[in-house]
C-alpha cells in the first residue's frame, strides 16, 4: 500500500539546522510531485516547498526562501527538506505530500514530523 513516512525532526536551538527526509513506497515515485507543508499550533496547514517529478523545479514559501532546500532522489525514492537558519516560527509539524495530475488527480499525505525550535 500506499506510504509516506518522514523523519528527521525534533528540538533546534534557533539558527540551528535539521534534514528532514519522506520515504515513499506503494506508488511510482519519479512521476509524482512531491512537496512538504506545515502546520503549527492554531493555524492552518500551509506550503512549504514543492519539486518537479524530475527535480527540475522548485518553489517555496516567502517565509522560507533562502533558508530551506527541497530534493529528491528517485532512485531512493525519497524526498529531503534541509532546514537552516531555524527560527522559533519554523515550530511546526511538517507533512509530505505526493501528487499527480493524470487522467483523474491522486493525492497522498504522510503523518507528519515535529520541528520545535526553542532555547
Amino acid at each position: 500500500q500506499v506510504q509516506l513516512v518522514e523523519s528527521g525532526g525534533g528540538l533546534v536551538q534557533p539558527g540551528g539546522s535539521l534534514r528532514l527526509s519522506c520515504a515513499a513506497s506503494g506508488f511510482t515515485f519519479s512521476m509524482y510531485r512531491m512537496s512538504w507543508h506545515r502546520q503549527a499550533p492554531g493555524k492552518e496547514r500551509e506550503l512549504v516547498a514543492g519539486i518537479t517529478g524530475t527535480g527540475s523545479t522548485t518553489n517555496y514559501a516567502d517565509s522560507v526562501k533562502g533558508r530551506f532546500t527541497i530534493s529528491r532522489d528517485n532512485a531512493k525514492n525519497t524526498v529531503y527538506l534541509q532546514l537552516n537558519s531555524l527560527k522559533p516560527e519554523d515550530t511546526a509539524v511538517y507533512y509530505c505530500k505526493a501528487e499527480r495530475y493524470g487522467l483523474g488527480y491522486t493525492m497522498y499525505w504522510g503523518k507528519g514530523t515535529l520541528v520545535t525550535v526553542s532555547s
